[in-house]
């Protein structure tokens, strides 16, 4: 689990995420369409994600892009199993996006 930060006007806003996954060297997390997170996004693509694991903490700042493809969001919920529940590369709300300009403190 992380920690994922956006901006809605001027009002941040954070909540625990669970999806990161791997897919053509780039690290994806996933969200709905209709959820305020997807919309935040959107709006300003810029986020920051924190973590802390095996005792150290570690911040993300980064911009999250969106990757519509059938094949991004399979491999995603091929990771993710789970949430085949909610979710389906078809329906029209499952969203996947990508990390670009990459800034990581240990």
């Amino acid at each position: 689990m992380y920690y994922l930060a956006t901006v809605e006007g001027d009002q941040p806003r954070v909540r625990p995420f669970g999806t990161i996954n791997e897919f053509e060297c780039k690290l994806y997390i996933q969200t709905g369409k209709v959820k305020p997170t997807s919309h935040q996004l959107a709006a300003n693509p810029k986020a920051e994600i924190c973590a802390f694991s095996g005792g150290a903490w570690i911040r993300v700042a980064c911009e999250l892009v969106e990757d519509d493809r059938f094949e991004a969001k399979k491999s995603m919920l091929d990771v993710y199993p789970n949430l085949r529940g909610m979710y389906d590369e078809n329906d029209g709300n499952t969203q996947v996006l990508y990390m670009k300009s990459v800034t990581a403190i240990f």
